[in-house]
């Protein structure tokens, strides 16, 4: 137990001092080369703490070459932006004065909603209420928000229509029938709900609404008998 306790800290030690060496942003925000860094560091330290059979200097000698990896690469990523690119990544437009690019959405693996989450956890609830949103190289989310943005917000959109489809959810919440966004569709010229990548509505009656391929447009719609929510 004693030793176990003894090479716990040693290793502790030596993890502490690499953490530091590594820098301010390997404990913030990460680069994806850097979150593989971690993990494979937390996964040797493990080894020779619950193993006393394998020689702490190991434990040691291979934390201390992830290290020296992560300084290599670290100093490609300074000065070599091609290798930068391509370990790091670049950050992704995902809207622009036109709307929602849905080709960087899927090359990033989100949808719609995701967008829409990100969106909402930084204080924007509407889908116009920005000019430019991006994913950072590490996952971050940033946006440049409309001038009177605030003046956007009065109700809380609801994703009516998420890629092609009507969300049931959304839908019965606001008390209206499919037909009645049909109708909203037909109105505005879009012939097949599978062409619409967005459309969202709130309770007083402004809609956003985009097909894919295309710019997005805002306008309002009343809704039967005055309805609001």
């Amino acid at each position: 137990m004693v030793l176990v306790t003894i090479r716990t800290a040693i290793i502790f030690a030596v993890l502490l001092i690499i953490m530091r060496l590594m820098g301010k942003r390997q404990i913030g925000e990460m680069q994806p080369f850097e979150l593989v860094i971690t993990l494979l560091i937390a996964e040797l330290a493990c080894i020779p703490m619950a193993d006393s059979s394998v020689p702490l200097l190991y434990g040691v000698v291979s934390v201390v070459a992830i290290f020296v990896l992560h300084e290599i690469f670290s100093l490609f990523d300074l000065k070599m932006k091609p290798v930068k690119a391509l370990v790091s990544g670049k950050p992704s437009l995902v809207v622009n004065k036109n709307g929602i690019d849905d080709y960087q959405l899927k090359k990033n693996n989100l949808d719609v909603s995701d967008l829409i989450e990100s969106l909402r956890s930084a204080g924007y609830f509407s889908l116009d209420a920005v000019d430019y949103a991006l994913y950072e190289a590490n996952g971050t989310f940033s946006a440049l928000p409309r001038e009177n943005y605030e003046k956007m917000q009065t109700s809380l959109p609801l994703v009516i229509i998420d890629n092609g489809k009507y969300d049931k959810k959304n839908l019965a919440l606001t008390g209206l029938g499919k037909e009645f966004f049909d109708g909203i569709l037909r109105e505005w010229g879009v012939k097949n709900v599978k062409r619409v990548l967005v459309l969202t509505a709130d309770g007083t009656g402004k809609m956003y609404l985009q097909e894919k391929g295309e710019k997005f447009r805002t306008f309002k719609a009343e809704y039967p008998g005055g309805k609001t929510w």
